[in-house]
């Protein structure tokens, strides 16, 4: 399924979540700028390593703003632009900002854990997905019942279908689930970090359910 857009209009404009977005995409003009090998020691460098990480805490942040493709980084900013404006306009622009590194923070920090348990420490995490995962989280406890256009595959068609967003993002996060648990055994060898994805979207969700908590939100 592909989102298209949300059935959610925002009542404010997006300013935090616009400029995560102009960053990430900075960064990434800047990577395909080097050559092959200038581009390997970026993400070396500014990449979470997790055999380095208390070597190079700063990693936990900056990994967020790298990416490894065009595909990778065009799927997580689409995602982020859909659902982030609606989080943002919810929660403000402080929260939502601390909701997005917190889960992409707790999000590195999983996969970090599985990729030491599987026995792979040397290979880079790079991206913005465990971070926009916790802004799913968050788009789930607060907007259960939005409205999702989606691009679905139905036998050899594709069509367009309005989806609940509990449903629409309900199959999301099962798919990250069944996926990381039947690739387990290479985690820690590069690949889509499911775990992080898995790990940002329960922190996201937690986060702004203890935000609503706090600032009666809701």
């Amino acid at each position: 399924m592909i989102p298209i857009k949300d059935v959610n209009p925002s009542r404010t404009v997006p300013f935090v979540n616009l400029t995560l977005i102009a960053l990430c995409v900075l960064v990434w003009f800047h990577q395909v700028s080097l050559d092959e090998e200038d581009f390997n020691l970026y993400i070396y460098q500014y990449g979470l390593v997790p055999g380095e990480i208390f070597a190079r805490p700063y990693t936990l942040l900056t990994h967020m703003f790298l990416h490894g493709s065009w595909l990778h980084i065009l799927g997580n900013m689409w995602f982020l632009w859909i659902f982030g404006d609606n989080v943002e306009d919810r929660l403000g622009r402080i929260r939502y900002l601390i909701l997005y590194f917190t889960s992409g923070i707790g999000a590195a920090l999983l996969q970090t854990l599985v990729s030491f348990l599987m026995g792979g420490t040397d290979v880079p995490m790079v991206g913005a997905s465990g971070a926009i995962s916790g802004v799913l989280g968050a788009y789930l406890f607060l907007f259960p019942h939005a409205r999702i256009l989606a691009l679905v595959p139905i036998f050899i068609f594709l069509t367009f279908v309005e989806l609940p967003a509990v449903f629409f993002i309900g199959m999301w996060v099962f798919i990250q689930i069944i996926n990381g648990l039947l690739t387990l055994p290479l985690a820690g060898y590069g690949g889509v970090a499911w775990f992080a994805h898995i790990g940002g979207f329960f922190v996201g969700y937690r986060v702004a359910k203890l935000m609503v908590k706090r600032y009666n939100y809701l």
